[in-house]
């Protein structure tokens, strides 16, 4: 079965966006670095495109111009094991990024990540609709998730 690998296209930045997410993610590393020849379209010497692994995904890092950015249609969810890692992703992505509701943000690069606990998914379809609810209007309110506050509104009566 072919390996499906997301391209994230970048103006100039590839290389320091890759660097940037290598040093965040653990089991992560820059795998290859291609460069622009003579025939261009950028400039000779420049970096490419970028090949990099975060904790085993494979991404490839594109330099191919301002022409493209990146919005919200798009975003890489991280599934985090406890609320320590919630608040690390939190803190080492959103460092030059802006916070956004509901456990998203977007990094110094503008790419959107959904940064979010390990159960909270469970509390949100809860078989109860009235603790399913609650969470949802805690988590409404929320910009970073706070699994024991969505725990606590689920569970008020």
């Amino acid at each position: 079965m072919p390996r499906i690998t997301p391209n994230l296209w970048f103006d100039t930045q590839g290389q320091e966006a890759a660097e940037f997410y290598a040093s965040v993610f653990p089991n992560s590393q820059i795998t290859n670095v291609t460069y622009y020849g003579e025939a261009g379209p950028g400039p000779a010497g420049t970096v490419l495109t970028v090949d990099l692994v975060l904790d085993r995904q494979e991404f490839t890092a594109i330099n191919g111009g301002p022409e493209f950015t990146f919005d919200e249609a798009i975003s890489l969810l991280i599934n985090c094991a406890d609320q320590e890692e919630v608040d690390y992703y939190w803190t080492k992505l959103g460092e030059g990024g802006e916070e956004g509701p509901c456990g998203w943000l977007k990094d110094r690069y503008g790419l959107s990540w959904q940064v979010c606990p390990v159960g909270m998914g469970e509390l949100l379809n809860d078989p109860d609709p009235g603790r399913a609810q609650r969470a949802m209007r805690a988590m409404l309110g929320m910009k970073k998730i706070d699994l024991a506050a969505l725990r606590a509104a689920a569970d008020q009566a």
